[in-house]
């Protein structure tokens, strides 16, 4: 029976099979509730005291709740709700096929209806502001409603990804989109993003191209090629018309060099690819291979030495104020040649130890004169597991816990991964701020003392974890990076030289630099814990009061990543800290397993309990994983920072007609 029950009268059902949930998309949700009200109804049963137990809906019914409180809404608004009766396996049956039987939108799907929506009026900020996602998602949803049909359609229809439907998305061209479509159509080899953004981005290939150059003419054309060549043209200037079958014959040769490379140097394997650099994508899930530069020999040691002292004598002489301008150009000359040679004695590859070579692989890149190119950077797809050595965590007293609560070390390393996921989506959300703490670690780095602990690894490169392979991909912190990650916009990697690149990223509008700005920043944040010693690192704290970080937002303990990998007794202290001695009675004599699962219910929100006990547990989480709070840093400017901005996840809350 459908009735109007007032907001006041409803409550969660712990019946509910909805035990997890999603921080960005339940904000989405409420934004989308107080835009357009309700659109589906809830399913409810009849519980004590007049009250309505929401049986399937629990995440409405919290979007409802959260704008009561916040003031739109009335606690006596109406909300209209199925009423149900039955056994309660029933009723946890209709709440299992409620949620079960939902399907998320295809992107397809969300870029129609966004664009439906623009063209009756509505700007790209209106409909960011109403589903709760930013500006930056919105428009490039739209982008891709202005694919080729083609391409559309098999995004629509699941046949390519949505990074694909990117990659044709980099020309607005939607003749050229087709027809790079239709080629690829046959293709032997795995297509990815990477080889349908070059082929959309050149309708031709000149022969001066590097997957020309290592192909070659005759067996270009030996494979059916089409070559066009105007008055003036040669063999560098022409145009080779099948990109398709360049592309093709390209993936073949780069696979046999990566063989013969593979073998030549003894590795486990060597991946081809036909760009100039290795992506993250290509390296994503692999560990990096510890290797140092290859020792010099005694001749070389004494031929380096004997460069140095050339190089002190020649700058002896531009250093003399009496010397002339013929000397001083005759040594400014040498001093290159010099220069040169010593570079070319220091800048030494990696050598791989042999016992690590049965598990190493590297990357083979086409080099720009059309060379495959080993990559002297080797990685690995074993996982290596840090030592389970037990580590004291030291609590915000300063003293240490006893030894039947400590943390093993494996377990401290990956929730400081966590944590520091947690500050750096805060960070790359905030330029102005990402912007200061770079020009300030640079500027810093000159008189900083080398035995300190660093913030980051800010020199551009991505900071690694303790733990090898670990990844937190359901944690909403690290969703939230890749979808930030993923809205970057890429066009000025086309670029050939990196003058040109350079050129091309200048273009970008200031939001696109700002966003690049953010994520460069973000991912050299380090792993760190709010404890004394190894993983202590004082500057995030800063940095977390600063962002006015709250933790409990962004993780949750839970019986894997926390409760079942600590001691008994710390999972006892966590109950006690929530709920005081009473809560700790009741499950004091639980076995671990048991606890860890009651623990991981009661800190989620999902138990029957008082109201304080609840909002206490669900504000929850170990003291080294907090940030520090405002009062405990110094403030150094009296000007309020900007708010951290909402990070939206890749696909719209859920919505119901």
């Amino acid at each position: 029976m459908i009735q109007s029950i007032p907001l006041k009268k409803l409550v969660p059902s712990p019946r509910n099979v909805r035990k997890s949930s999603d921080v960005l998309a339940d904000l989405q949700l409420r934004a989308d509730i107080g835009a357009r009200g309700l659109l589906q109804n809830l399913v409810v049963r009849k519980g004590k005291r007049g009250k309505f137990e929401v049986e399937a809906g629990g995440r409405r019914l919290a979007a409802l709740q959260a704008l009561a409180e916040e003031g739109p809404l009335s606690e006596s608004h109406e909300v209209t709700c199925l009423v149900i009766e039955g056994e309660e396996s029933e009723v946890r049956e209709a709440s299992l096929a409620e949620n079960f039987q939902r399907l998320a939108m295809n992107p397809a799907d969300e870029a129609q209806a966004f664009a439906a929506i623009i063209e009756a009026g509505a700007t790209t900020e209106d409909v960011a502001r109403r589903f709760g996602l930013t500006v930056r998602f919105v428009e490039g949803r739209l982008r891709l409603a202005s694919l080729a049909p083609c391409v559309f359609e098999a995004l629509a229809e699941g046949t390519i990804t949505l990074d694909m439907a990117k990659a044709y998305g980099a020309i607005s061209d939607i003749e050229r989109q087709a027809h790079v479509y239709a080629e690829l159509q046959d293709a032997w080899y795995q297509v990815t993003p990477d080889t349908i953004r070059r082929m959309v981005l050149d309708a031709t290939v000149r022969g001066s191209d590097p997957r020309a150059v290592l192909v070659g003419r005759d067996a270009y054309l030996a494979a059916g090629g089409r070559i066009e060549r105007e008055l003036f043209d040669d063999d560098a200037s022409e145009s080779w018309i099948d990109v398709a079958l360049l592309e093709d014959l390209a993936h073949k040769a780069m696979e046999e060099a990566a063989q013969k490379t593979a073998l030549e140097y003894g590795l486990a394997w060597v991946r081809p690819t036909l760009g100039t650099y290795v992506s993250h994508d290509l390296v994503e899930g692999l560990g990096r291979l510890p290797c140092e530069p290859a020792p010099m020999t005694e001749q070389e040691a004494q031929e380096l030495g004997e460069l140095e002292a050339d190089y002190d004598r020649v700058a002896a002489v531009l250093e003399d104020e009496d010397s002339d301008e013929e000397e001083i150009a005759k040594a400014e000359q040498e001093l290159v040649v010099v220069d040169r040679a010593m570079r070319a004695l220091n800048d030494r590859p990696p050598v791989l130890a042999d016992e690590l070579k049965s598990e190493a692989g590297a990357f083979l890149v086409l080099s720009r004169n059309g060379e495959p190119t080993l990559v002297p950077q080797f990685y690995t797809e074993t996982e290596v597991i840090a030592d389970e050595g037990v580590v004291e965590a030291i609590e915000e007293g300063g003293t240490a816990k006893p030894k039947g609560s400590a943390l093993s070390q494996r377990l401290l390393d990956e929730l400081a991964m966590q944590r520091r996921d947690i500050l750096a989506i805060h960070l790359a959300n905030d330029p102005a701020l990402a912007l200061d703490f770079m020009v300030f670690t640079l500027a810093d780095a000159d008189g900083h003392d080398w035995r300190a602990k660093k913030a980051s690894t800010l020199v551009g490169s991505v900071a690694s974890g303790p733990v090898t392979g670990f990844e937190a991909k359901d944690a909403p912190a690290s969703a939230a990076l890749a979808e930030f990650a993923g809205s970057l916009d890429e066009s000025w990697r086309v670029g050939e030289t990196d003058v040109e690149r350079f050129a091309r990223f200048r273009a970008l509008s200031d939001e696109a630099r700002s966003a690049w700005l953010g994520h460069v920043v973000s991912r050299t944040l380090v792993a760190s814990l709010a404890c004394e010693g190894e993983r202590s690192v004082p500057l995030h704290e800063a940095l977390g009061s600063l962002l006015e970080i709250e933790t409990a937002h962004w993780w949750r303990p839970t019986a894997t990543n926390y409760f079942d990998r600590v001691a008994k007794a710390r999972t006892l202290e966590a109950l006690d800290a929530a709920g005081g001695p009473e809560l700790v009675s009741r499950y004091a004599a639980s076995k671990k397993s048991e606890l860890a699962s009651a623990a991981e219910r009661i800190f989620s929100g999902n138990f029957i309990g008082e109201e304080h006990i609840k909002e206490r547990a669900q504000a929850w989480v170990p003291s080294i994983m907090r940030f520090a709070g405002a009062e405990e840093v110094e403030p150094v400017d009296a000007e309020a920072d900007e708010p951290v901005s909402n990070v939206t996840a890749d696909e719209i809350a859920e919505q119901a007609a």
